[in-house]
C-alpha cells in the first residue's frame, strides 16, 4: 500500500494498521448497499457408482447438472408417492 494513501474506510497507512481496524469493526457498519445474502443448506446422500453414472449420462443427455435432475426425479417420485397415498 502507499504510504502517503490512506484506506477510505479505516484511514489507515499501512496493511497491518487495516487489519488491525478490521479485528475490531464490522463492515456491515460501513457497507449499507452489501446486498442481502440467501443460503442454502444442501445434505448429500450416498449412491451407487452405477447408478450415479447412469443419471451422469442421462443429465449431460439433458443438458443439466445431475443435482438438477436427481432433484427433479426425487421430486416428481415424491409428487407420485403424495397422489397414490391420496387415491
Amino acid at each position: 500500500m502507499d504510504e502517503n494513501k490512506l484506506s477510505s474506510v479505516s484511514q489507515a497507512r499501512t496493511m497491518e494498521e487495516i487489519g488491525d481496524f478490521w479485528d475490531t469493526h464490522d463492515f456491515t457498519d460501513y457497507d449499507t448497499e452489501a446486498p442481502d445474502v440467501t443460503v442454502t443448506f444442501r445434505r448429500s446422500i450416498g449412491v451407487e457408482i452405477k447408478l450415479f453414472e447412469a443419471i451422469e449420462r442421462q443429465a449431460r443427455l439433458r443438458g443439466v447438472s445431475v443435482e438438477t435432475l436427481a432433484n427433479l426425479w426425487l421430486q416428481q417420485k415424491l409428487d407420485e408417492a403424495k397422489q397414490d397415498i391420496a387415491a
